[in-house]
């Protein structure tokens, strides 16, 4: 029972990190190419990969940040 309760608490985890992660992603353009406008626009990201690794990398800072990780 107890091998249970910890997996559904790691699940349930892994659902917050992500769902965090989609929010960030939107709502900042985390990781995206933009176009050049006035003002620091960070870095770009000019292949699909890049775009990947920097999304999987934001999740694993969400996760590790719900994990109570730093």
């Amino acid at each position: 029972m107890d091998q249970l309760s910890g997996l559904m608490a790691a699940r349930r985890n892994e659902e917050i990190a992500l769902e965090m992660m989609k929010f960030i992603a939107a709502t900042t353009g985390y990781g995206k190419t933009g176009a050049p406008g006035a003002g620091f626009q960070g870095g770009t990201v000019n292949k699909a990969e890049d775009y990947a690794a920097h999304l999987l990398d934001l999740y694993t800072r969400c996760l590790n940040t719900i994990n109570g990780k730093r």
